[in-house]
């Protein structure tokens, strides 16, 4: 999973990507890895991975990975190539999702760049030039798609009313993500790489002291939100920031005192895998314990194929028994004597938190 950080100019977007990459990195023991100055690869948090690891004690622990991506800062006429605005935007188009930093907080020595703090002006301002970028592409596909219609070949037919409708829904002002598409449209869209098919997580940014105490500003990025089809998330960059100078002791204390629940990493990779439609499977034995990231309603030789091709091609079955099932019984040992390890065939589905070992014909 690969998430883009994206936002206004003082909204605690580098902050917040600083503080949940490191805090990743230390919490799950996962090395920091800096591919370029501005993307940063922490693992999932997963206290399940940790149980097993202790009842296993295994040589390797690998947790899934998720991608943070810092994208360079936006001005109004990014779409024109304002500022950085074509960095901003080709950026966009290679992540999985957005997590769109909003300022919910007042602070006189941080200038907003827009002389006051609005969530759902800025929100507007970036949904706005990702929408016009939108249009000059699908406005230049059209123009094509108009000329290749005139053969009459149906293909071509279907194209041009297909962006003819997102043209008409892009000058509404409306993201294409939303639009009611066939499967064979939803295929093409995808071919298209448009900015705002991407779907988004909305941070609203407040302050420590607003923690238990949120502005009204936060319901209305909430609202928003639902209207879009978005998720909603409410953290604090500076908190977060905090949390991550500490070892995973202390930050459960102070996650505790300030009634937060979990963390901002924590909340970021749970909507993350809510809105793109993620489980994670796991398995286990004494070489090495990880966790294996799938689409929600995979099957089980496809599962077994993000281990290795030949485990698909070669599939026979899944021995699976559920992460809850073994915590109820104790040891693996013990839900085999009770019959609780299911047999799985080919059109087995997956479910998040399925411990697995597949049997393959090589």
């Amino acid at each position: 999973m690969k998430l883009g950080v994206i936002g206004l100019p003082n909204v605690g977007k580098s902050t917040l990507f600083n503080a949940i990459t490191q805090a990743g990195a230390q919490a799950a023991n996962y090395p920091f890895c800096t591919i370029e100055p501005n993307v940063g690869v922490v693992a999932v948090p997963d206290e399940r991975l940790n149980v097993l690891a202790e009842m296993y004690s295994p040589q390797k622990l690998t947790p899934a990975v998720i991608e943070f991506v810092d994208i360079a800062g936006l001005v109004r006429g990014a779409y024109r190539g304002e500022g950085l605005g074509n960095k901003f935007l080709s950026h966009i188009r290679e992540v999985d999702a957005v997590v769109h930093v909003v300022r919910c907080f007042e602070d006189d020595n941080i200038v907003h760049v827009d002389g006051s703090v609005d969530p759902l002006r800025d929100m507007e301002t970036i949904n706005i030039e990702l929408i016009f970028a939108d249009l000059d592409t699908v406005e230049r596909r059209l123009d094509r798609a108009r000329k290749s219609a005139k053969s009459g070949e149906k293909k071509y037919l279907a194209e041009m009313a297909l962006l003819e409708r997102i043209k008409e829904r892009l000058e509404a002002q409306l993201p294409v993500r939303g639009m009611e598409l066939s499967t064979e449209e939803e295929e093409a869209v995808k071919q298209m790489f448009l900015l705002t098919t991407k779907p988004v997580i909305y941070a609203a940014n407040i302050a420590e002291d607003q923690i238990g105490n949120e502005p009204p500003c936060v319901e209305d990025v909430r609202a928003q939100a639902t209207r879009e089809g978005a998720e909603t998330i409410v953290i604090s960059a500076k908190v977060e920031e905090e949390l991550s100078t500490l070892d995973p002791e202390e930050k459960a204390a102070f996650i505790e005192e300030l009634g937060i629940g979990e963390s901002g990493l924590d909340k970021l990779v749970k909507a993350g895998y809510r809105l793109l439609g993620l489980i994670s499977y796991l398995t286990a034995g004494p070489k090495e314990v990880r966790a294996w990231t799938i689409e929600r309603g995979t099957k089980a030789p496809q599962a077994a194929g993000k281990i290795h091709s030949d485990f698909e091609r070669g599939f026979i079955r899944a021995e699976v028994v559920h992460y809850d099932t073994l915590m109820e019984n104790g040891t693996l040992q013990n839900c085999r004597e009770k019959g609780l390890i299911r047999s799985e065939g080919k059109e087995y589905t997956m479910q998040d938190g399925d411990i697995v070992v597949f049997r393959f014909n090589v």
